[in-house]
């Protein structure tokens, strides 16, 4: 499996599989197990999906940062790929974790689908 390397890329292969909304689940699942109360409706905008996801990251980030490892760690995002980004800015620092989270949650739903 090559995982796409950006956001709309994701998207597009997301969309084209028609699995968009399977991957709105996933982070719903994910989220909801980690005790986050955020609910993506299915029908959410790829845009606005990245903004709220980024958003939320971020709040994570900065008042509740035993939550967002729990949702790592829920999410099963590889610890050594955090490890390696630069803390020092926290907005730079939340938009690329968001994307590493829907990197893996778009791999678990490709590889349900798949297999």
């Amino acid at each position: 499996m090559q995982v796409p390397n950006t956001y709309e890329a994701l998207v597009e292969e997301a969309s084209q599989l028609d699995l968009y909304k399977k991957l709105v689940d996933q982070l719903n699942k994910d989220f909801l197990l980690a005790n986050i109360d955020l609910d993506f409706h299915q029908d959410i905008l790829p845009s606005s999906l990245k903004l709220l996801l980024h958003e939320t990251v971020y709040e994570l980030i900065q008042h509740k940062f035993t939550d967002y490892l729990n949702l790592l760690y829920i999410i099963d995002v590889p610890e050594h790929q955090i490890k390696q980004m630069d803390g020092y800015d926290t907005l730079q620092l939340s938009e690329e974790v968001s994307f590493l989270i829907l990197k893996r949650e778009w791999q678990k739903v490709w590889y349900r689908h798949k297999y």
